[in-house]
């Protein structure tokens, strides 16, 4: 069914406009009012953009509650994760139908025992409209539980301490905390971080039980706004790690978790070199660049970690990143991207010694496919737990025996009416600009007719060295089962084909990931999988960035455009060190302070290069607590797009008026969300 526009928007009160000036370049900004959230009118404006977007999509009404009705009937509503064992306990959570949130819970012993419920999130979030647990950390005697939690979306938690033997909450509470939350091994102190005025989480702390937040001792405050912080425990729980990391260099000091001081650095930062540091015996591990684009293993002694100290383990391969390592008493677990597909690598380690004694690669079932390493939270094991999916193959929880190499079914979500041999899953590679190759990653029902007819969804990401792994998601079903092909284009900006493949997408060569989605675009319609007038395409964030640099160059290629809390108003954002998160992206986009970077992101700013043209159908999203990406550009850019565009393709902005960055917390109004989604893409290629 065709779009039909409905009722005009009520008119965005008149406001002078704004000229920004930067190296001589005069940009003048009609909507720079929007970006403040206390003005009634910005509100006003934001619901009328919604209650346009819900007139518009009115026609899809019965559309949206069938897909929703879908999505939640292949789900196990009421179903639990695979348990883990930890001090004694057996650790899981569960879902009940009808209830939006998890319920945190263990049994003693065996998983016979009586259940104790630790946390039930549904309770939490009684009487708010968004709740998020950030952390969850059960103390060392396995007698408390800390966790964090946020109603806003604004992604500032609160810390609250239960006493897992009565059940009751301690009086100690933390406020304004950010991500990152760990125990010292007596279970007596906390380490938690907060955030700068920028949001930017700057601060280390220390929380005795008992105390006032206001009698916390700050242990590190990093004052280069480029470097955030960041805390992890070693899994051999001997220290806490605090990471100091901007773009492109780390720093790292370590907390002794038996007796906690000061932090001790382990090697001073120097531009350019990262490094990630584990625990075992008398040494430190570490995954480093230093000397070594795609990164390699060295070891330090702990008395002694200072860079000249450290000892190559594992060489650097060129063109195969190891992008993680997990370390255990007798194993090292290297998870390795090689020619667009993540890899899991086990070397035996001598008893003693850092030496690798074995080697061996993990042999999957599947040609393209998800690997992750899921929570192993035990160090003398030699069972790695891992979580796994394809295209096609649903979610699976591995036990792999490292020692005999065999792999074991723990758990996979089961989809209610799914088959997977009724889908077939493919790699295709497209030829850039510059004659670099591209991977593809696709899934189809074997039905879909590969005439060029059918309609697709084309996926996209493309920054901050993300890679974006071709895994499975039950919702994309309600697309397939309507004859859409689904692809992933792995393009330069992530790290798929090595550390090269993400300095060639970011800075001066940013226009490197444009023309590589493009390329992947094209080279689904040359083989068939679709054309223009039935291609649509998605991304978010720094993706949404992408599809709106992509429509600005090639709007014919394209059917229709979700970009989801994208960051679109590049320019103006990177120019205000005021907005959270800026400077440190400085390493991401560039610092526009240089002439020269400012030319580069001027070039592609999709804000900026809007034009009078015809442009797809598009849908925006946002959220109003958003700290990652003001809800404000994307309102800006639909505004503006519609003022010049020359097309009648209806152009939409729904903004979630409670949430933050990644949209509705519960379960049954995220599936909403996406129903909303799934009617607007099906909508415009004529299948609603």
């Amino acid at each position: 069914m065709p779009f039909v526009s409905p009722a005009a928007l009520p008119p965005a009160p008149l406001r002078r406009p704004t000229r920004l000036v930067a190296h001589g370049d005069v940009r003048i900004d009609d909507y720079y009012w929007l970006r403040n959230r206390t003005d009634p009118a910005v509100i006003a404006y934001l619901q009328a953009e919604n209650d346009y977007a819900g007139a518009a999509m009115a026609d899809t009404a019965a559309l949206q509650e069938s897909l929703f009705q879908e999505m939640r009937g292949r789900i196990r509503e009421t179903d639990s994760t695979a348990p883990v064992a930890d001090g004694g306990y057996w650790y899981y959570q569960r879902t009940v139908a009808g209830l939006d949130y998890p319920i945190y819970c263990r049994r003693a012993g065996t998983m016979a025992a009586p259940e104790e419920v630790l946390l039930d999130v549904n309770q939490l979030a009684e009487g708010n409209a968004f709740c998020e647990v950030g952390e969850f950390v059960v103390s060392p005697d396995h007698r408390l539980l800390a966790y964090a939690y946020d109603v806003d979306g604004n992604e500032l938690f609160t810390i609250v301490i239960k006493d897992l033997t009565t059940g009751a909450l301690l009086d100690d509470r933390i406020a304004g905390a950010y991500y990152g939350l760990e125990w010292s091994n007596d279970s007596c102190t906390l380490f938690y971080t907060t955030v700068d005025a920028q949001h930017r989480p700057d601060s280390v702390w220390r929380h005795d039980l008992g105390n006032a937040q206001t009698a916390d001792t700050r242990l590190l405050h990093e004052t280069d706004e480029r470097f955030f912080v960041a805390l992890y425990k070693t899994r051999s729980k001997r220290f806490i790690v605090v990471q100091l990391r901007s773009n492109m260099t780390t720093e790292a000091h370590v907390i002794d978790a038996d007796a906690p001081t000061v932090p001790r650095l382990i090697t001073a930062r120097r531009q350019g070199h990262e490094y990630r540091i584990d625990h075992r015996g008398n040494h430190f591990y570490i995954l480093t660049n230093h000397q070594a684009e795609d990164f390699c293993v060295m070891v330090a002694p702990v008395n002694d970690p200072a860079l000249a100290t450290w000892q190559p383990l594992v060489p650097e391969e060129a063109g195969i990143l190891i992008d993680r390592i997990e370390l255990f008493q007798a194993h090292l677990v290297a998870l390795e991207w090689a020619g667009g597909v993540k890899r899991v690598r086990v070397l035996r380690l001598a008893p003693e010694a850092p030496v690798i004694t074995a080697a061996h690669w993990i042999a999957f079932p599947e040609e393209v496919y998800a690997v992750s390493v899921a929570e192993n939270p035990t160090f003398a094991v030699s069972t790695l737990r891992l979580e796994y999916s394809s295209l096609k193959t649903p979610p699976t929880v591995y036990a792999y025996d490292m020692e005999t190499q065999r792999l074991e079914v723990l758990k996979q979500d089961e989809i209610a009416n799914y088959n997977p041999d009724h889908y077939e899953t493919r790699r295709l590679w497209a030829t850039a600009p510059d004659g670099i190759q591209a991977p593809i990653s696709l899934v189809c029902h074997k039905d879909t007719v590969l005439d060029g007819s059918s309609p697709c969804l084309l996926y996209g990401y493309g920054a901050y060295g993300a890679s974006t792994e071709p895994g499975f998601r039950a919702n994309r079903l309600s697309l397939l089962e309507r004859g859409f092909v689904f692809a992933i284009a792995h393009i330069r900006g992530g790290s798929e084909l090595g550390r090269a493949w993400y300095r060639n997408g970011k800075l001066r060569h940013k226009q490197n990931t444009f023309t590589d989605f493009i390329a992947a675009a094209e080279a689904l319609i040359g083989a068939g999988y679709t054309r223009p007038d039935r291609l649509t395409i998605m991304g978010r964030s720094a993706g949404g960035l992408l599809m709106g640099a992509v429509t600005n160059q090639r709007p014919d290629l394209f059917a229709g455009v979700i970009a989801g809390v994208p960051f679109v108003d590049v320019l103006t954002t990177m120019l205000d060190p005021s907005i959270p998160l800026t400077v440190i992206e400085y390493e991401e986009w560039g610092n526009p302070a240089d002439p020269e970077l400012y030319a580069a992101m001027r070039a592609y700013s999709p804000y900026d290069n809007l034009a009078p043209r015809a442009y797809p159908p598009l849908l925006a999203t946002a959220g109003l607590h958003d700290p990652r990406v003001g809800y404000w550009e994307p309102a800006k850019y639909v505004a503006r797009l519609r003022q010049l565009k020359t097309d009648d393709n209806i152009v939409l902005l729904k903004t979630n008026m409670v949430a933050g960055h990644g949209g509705a917390s519960g379960r049954y109004e995220y599936l909403r969300e996406t129903a909303f989604e799934y009617a607007f893409l099906l909508k415009v290629v004529g299948k609603a």
